[in-house]
């Protein structure tokens, strides 16, 4: 029989040193299982222990290996280990095995201390040479299993470490298991509770906090796709030439009918140069336009690009992204812009917009695509706290940058 009131003992032990993983500690079901080596978790938050593996082990210990087990729920091991093999194609259980090798590397860095014993097998980056304080991802990329790695064929920390389900896993119809809501709940609430003292946290426990209230977005990939959505859109680029007839000219005699032909089309980048934006933006608007000068196929003389605070500036072709002049610094009316770059002698296809969004937009829609970056927005003094800048309208694309 498991010694639960040691075990419930360690538990509570490891929620006083980290108290921050109360939440996370007390939500996970016990399930006895003679199939662990240790402890190991499913991503239910159900916790598989070895009864004997609990009474061989100090208390002390024990309250580190709850530490760790929660921490590879919270850091989501399981849902980046699939999406990890699924981008490198990668199957098995050896390869799983080095995933949760990984995982174990990026917890323990920083999980023992501060009362909380580190065990003489724990995975430790410095076992294979490898440098601390990097994620799974990375550690994957550094290592592949051999004689050096044998020491850690035992790991074993669930399908909630690595993704791979296991047979005794009692699976999503289980008893005691969470359901995605209470799990994201439970993230939450460990993420509320870091952010509330963040002195008292490690580094790596901030940066998961961080993430958790504001996951990162792929954020140039979607600017791109929105640009190559935008361009290859129909109509986009259409027009009639009479330079080749169309083919229904014959069932007209003494007509020549013009054909729709297709040629490249064009963007416009409006950059917000007023004065609400930092360097630091501006600086990332010339990096987006060169990635959206690639979304068109490299065609840098497709792209204009022009500076437009209150007023609008002059329309470049882009010939260097370093070679880009953004001036500006005053108020912000991104409209006249707009309205510059369709006044053009050939207007765009597609507009891009730049902008931290403090800015009053078109009216109607132009006759163009339009895309919409948006740089984080800062805070509003104490002073214009009732200002609210202009939502970005219905018929843009909008992909927030950063």
């Amino acid at each position: 029989m498991m010694d639960e009131e040691k075990l419930f003992a360690a538990r509570l032990h490891a929620a006083r040193c980290r108290p921050y993983l109360a939440t996370a500690l007390f939500a996970l079901s016990i399930v006895e299982s003679r199939h662990v080596p240790t402890m190991a978790v499913d991503r239910y938050w159900r916790c598989y222990v070895s009864a004997a593996f609990v009474d061989r082990t100090p208390v002390e210990e024990l309250a580190g290996v709850w530490v760790h087990e929660v921490s590879h729920l919270l850091r989501d091991h399981h849902g980046r280990g699939d999406r990890f093999a699924a981008k490198h194609d990668l199957t098995g259980p050896g390869e799983r095995l080095r995933m949760n090798i990984a995982a174990d590397f990026e917890i323990n860095d920083d999980v023992f201390g501060d009362g909380l014993v580190r065990p003489e097998d724990a995975a430790h980056p410095e076992m294979l040479r490898l440098r601390e304080g990097q994620l799974m991802e990375e550690y994957l990329l550094q290592f592949r299993l051999g004689p050096y790695t044998n020491g850690f064929a035992w790991l074993d920390c669930g399908s909630g470490a690595d993704g791979l389900d296991r047979d005794w896993d009692l699976g999503p119809d289980g008893a005691h298991g969470l359901t995605a809501q209470e799990r994201d709940a439970v993230r939450f609430r460990v993420a509320e509770g870091i952010n509330a003292a963040p002195g008292d946290v490690p580094q790596g426990w901030r940066r998961w906090a961080e993430q958790a209230f504001h996951p990162p977005q792929p954020w140039r990939e979607l600017l791109g796709a929105a640009v190559r959505t935008a361009i290859s859109s129909a109509g986009v680029g259409e027009d009639y030439t009479y330079g080749r007839p169309s083919r229904r000219s014959a069932g007209l005699p003494g007509v020549i009918m013009p054909s729709l032909r297709r040629r490249p089309p064009s963007v416009c980048v409006i950059v917000d140069t007023s004065g609400s934006v930092s360097d630091a933006e501006l600086g990332s608007a010339i990096l987006e336009i060169a990635a959206i000068a690639c979304a068109v196929g490299g065609r840098r003389d497709l792209v204009s690009v022009m500076s437009c605070d209150a007023a609008a500036h002059t329309v470049d072709k882009l010939c260097r992204a370093e070679g880009i002049a953004l001036i500006g610094g005053g108020g912000t009316d991104l409209r006249t812009g707009f309205a510059k770059a369709l006044r053009t002698t050939h207007p765009p296809d597609v507009i891009v917009a730049l902008t931290d969004g403090q800015t009053p937009w078109p009216p109607s829609k132009p006759p163009c695509r339009t895309v919409i970056g948006l740089f984080p927005r800062r805070h509003q003094p104490a002073e214009d706290h009732h200002y609210k800048p202009d939502t970005p309208p219905a018929w843009a694309r909008v992909v927030s940058i950063g």
